[in-house]
Parts: C-alpha cells; structure tokens; sequence
C-alpha cells in the first residue's frame, strides 16, 4: 500500500503532482469514519470483482452530497 497527497495551494489540476506520504490523519466524525469504511470495503469488493479493469472511485462519488466539500478521498488499484 502507498499513500498519496498534495497540499491545497490553488493549483490547476494539470499543475498538481501528488507525493508519497509517510502518514495521514483522518479527522472525522464517527458517522463520517462509518461511511469511509462503508465505501473502502466497497471499494475492495468492486475492485476484486473487476480485476484488472479497475482503476479508481471517489469517496464523494459514491457518497454524495455529503463529502463534496471535503478533500478528494480516493481509492485506486495496485499496479
């Protein structure tokens, strides 16, 4: 597993280039810890059922409108 990040700065999105990260935090409500797990154990079972065809999800995607104005929470496959 790797994480991914980069901070908010206002960039266009051509501009962004994500860098691994040694560590996250997740500061979140227990309702918003739930709906994560929901979507990350989802997430897996899509990604065993489509193989090699997947590629990523957005947790915003999938939970809308609730987390459309929090950071982008990706999940995408091990190459």
């Amino acid at each position: 597993m790797k994480i991914y990040g980069y901070k908010d700065e206002g960039l266009d999105i051509e501009q962004i280039v994500p860098a691994e990260l040694a560590e996250i935090t997740l500061v979140a409500s227990p309702d918003e810890l739930r709906m994560i797990a929901s979507f990350l154990k989802t997430a897996a079972q899509e990604m065993e059922r489509m193989g090699e065809a997947y590629d990523h999800e957005h947790l915003s995607d999938k939970n809308e409108p609730y987390f459309d104005n929090s950071p982008h929470f990706v999940v995408a496959r091990e190459e």
